[in-house]
Parts: C-alpha cells; structure tokens; sequence
C-alpha cells in the first residue's frame, strides 16, 4: 500500500528519480505495519536461525575436537542436544555434518564466524548467547581443558569481544549456578557478586543496573526475535534463573 502510494506521488512531484525513492521509503513504512517497529521480518528471522544453528554445530564440533579427541559424551551430548531440538532425520544429517566438519583439524573456523557476523553480527544478545552456550558445553564435563579455553577465546574475538570481556563473561558463567542451597555461604555471595559481573564494593544502583541488563539479555521474546532457536530458549531461561537467584542472595545481604 504505502509502496505503491510512494512510487505514484513519487513520480509526480519528482519523475522517475522521486517515483524509485518513494518505492523504498513506501516499503520502509509496509515492512513496519507488517511486521511492527521493532519487529522482524520472519525471512530475516529465519536465515538468522539457520546460520546461528551453522555456526553452533560447527563450533561445537571444533570445541569437542580441541584436546585432541571427540569423547563419547560428547557425542552423546551432541545427540541430546539434537533430539531437543525435534530435528527432522535430513536436518540431524546436516548438523552431523557441520559438526564433522568443525572436528576435522584442518578446518578453519574463521570464515564461518564472518559468515555469522555478516546475518547475526548486529545483535549483541545472539553473539553472546552463542558464546555463552560454548562455555556451558565446554564446562559439561566439569573441567576446562586449555586448549577449550583458548579456542573459546578465539571464538570471542571473531564476535568482537576482548580477552578482558571474554575473561569476565567466563567468570560469571562458571558463578551462575548453585545458590540456592548457599544462602548463607560467604563463598556463594562473592559467586553472586561474579555473576552479576559487579563486586561488593559496588552500589546498589550498579547492582540492580547489572542485574536488570543481564536478564534483558536472556529475555525469550528478545531472543527468539533475534533468532535464537526457540528450544534453545530454555538453556537462557535456565541461565536467567541462576542469575535471579543471584540477585536475591546479594539483596538478602544488602537488606534491600
């Protein structure tokens, strides 16, 4: 409608040249009435989804390969991950694939992160969200293996991050879980603090800041917009649960 209106005033007022501009700016205004001002358009969404998934198999793949051998938990891991995801028997053969491929040691996984930064690279939450899904995956055995870490690292800078950020988005993950039945633990309030990426000597203005920032992040509707698969969502839930808790340990001690 606002296409069509934009291409005929367009080509009164100004010719050819003004009826071409009022086609985009007539489709900038279909694509906000189709799809609201802060929406997506599903296609968007849906490559975004497709290359996110890309990226993750493959990188998995490179992570379960960086010591040196792909374990059978891993795999195992990989499985699980795939059947919750409800993955069609043709769309597991793809993510086996992607993942076969990050495990051979000849690959080189910078191109399928400038792939990622090329569909995705705008939205700071999916970046992160993707990063932080490695450091769990990586973090599964219960151990961090060197040579993980520095391809964790590798994999932070190809998304933007500094070594600085990428140090502290490790420390905070490695603290979001357990405190629940640590309410009265000094070593669970300094864990509280990491995982809110703030200190005691913090406000508690920098605390709620820090909080509130944190739990936009893994928002489920700001995720699945960006196109974080939507059984992936419940990784974000799981990791937004163990920073509220967090949250309510270091309030409890502040008495706010």
């Amino acid at each position: 409608m606002f296409k069509f209106i934009g291409v005929v005033f367009g080509f009164i007022f100004l010719g050819f040249w003004g009826g071409l501009f009022g086609f985009f700016i007539g489709s900038f205004f279909d694509r906000m009435r189709a799809y609201g001002s802060g929406g997506m358009n599903p296609l968007q969404n849906a490559m975004r989804q497709a290359v996110f998934l890309e990226t993750l198999f493959i990188s998995m793949g490179k992570l379960a390969k960086a010591d040196g051998h792909v374990s059978q938990d891993e795999i195992d891991h990989v499985e699980q991950f795939m059947q919750k995801l409800g993955m069609t028997a043709d769309h597991r053969m793809q993510a086996i694939a992607w993942f076969k491929q990050g495990a051979d040691q000849v690959f080189d996984i910078k191109p399928t992160y400038g792939k990622f930064m090329s569909v995705c690279g705008n939205t700071k939450d999916l970046k992160q969200v993707l990063l932080v899904y490695l450091i769990v995956m990586a973090l599964a055995d219960g151990h961090f293996h060197p040579a993980e870490e520095a391809l964790l690292g590798e994999i932070a800078g190809y998304l933007g991050y500094d070594q600085a950020t990428f140090k502290r988005l490790i420390e905070m993950v490695l603290n979001q879980s357990n405190f629940g039945g640590q309410a009265n633990s000094a070593e669970a309030l300094e864990g509280a603090y990491k995982a809110l990426g703030v200190n005691k000597d913090s406000t508690d203005a920098e605390v709620k800041r820090a909080y509130r920032k944190l739990m936009s992040q893994y928002h489920p509707d700001k995720l699945m917009g960006q196109g974080v698969p939507e059984d992936m969502i419940a990784m974000a839930t799981e990791q937004a649960k163990e920073i509220q808790l967090a949250y309510d340990l270091i309030k409890k001690s502040r008495n706010i």
